[in-house]
């Protein structure tokens, strides 16, 4: 490492990151990691509503942060949409089940 390099780690990081570690994290398994953070968000989620809407919430800021114009009219008309189509099978489902 450079010496204008490490003294951007050490400001960055507090001190020089090892080379090999840095390695060991790019070529990590990025499906397995993927799967790990799915499990870990649905068990948060799943444990309490709070939770859940916490996570929302950090998710519509961060697609803010990304996209400001979200959601857009087009956004927001395919979203009714999916609700709609969600309450009709809700509302078939109730009726099956009550029929039995």
């Amino acid at each position: 490492m450079s010496r204008a390099r490490d003294r951007g780690a050490r400001r960055a990081y507090g001190s020089p990151v090892d080379p090999a570690l840095l390695r060991a994290f790019a070529q990590r398994d990025r499906e397995a990691v993927a799967r790990q953070k799915r499990a870990f968000w649905a068990d948060r989620c799943a444990s309490s509503p709070l939770a859940a809407l916490e996570a929302s919430g950090a998710l519509h800021e961060h697609v803010r942060a990304l996209r400001p114009d979200y959601p857009t009219a087009a956004d927001r008309e395919a979203d009714l949409a999916h609700h709609v189509a969600l309450k009709r099978l809700l509302d078939q489902a109730s009726r099956a089940i009550a029929l039995r």
